[in-house]
């Protein structure tokens, strides 16, 4: 199985950051770069959330990378919401 490149991580990064914003509610504070950061450490922490529970992330294809990094940026999101106290702006 050939392995993403950057581009493709950064694609998939980007889309999953501003899916999971939305969903947690973060658009408006947040930019395209902010999104693809958020995305592609969503995809690092959603990996190592999924290997916890056994699923072989590696092998697991484009959607189940997409998912993976919309699970860990909802998390991420949450986490930070969570410390930063911000309930709404």
């Amino acid at each position: 199985m050939l392995s993403m490149s950057i581009i493709a991580w950064i694609v998939i990064g980007g889309l999953a950051g501003w899916i999971g914003s939305k969903l947690m509610g973060t658009d408006a504070q947040q930019g395209i770069v902010l999104n693809i950061v958020v995305g592609i450490i969503g995809g690092l922490l959603g990996g190592w959330v999924f290997s916890l529970f056994g699923a072989d992330v590696a092998g697991g294809g484009w959607i189940f990378s997409f998912v993976t990094c919309l699970v860990g940026a909802c998390i991420l999101l949450f986490f930070v919401k969570l410390v930063s106290g911000r309930s709404k702006v």
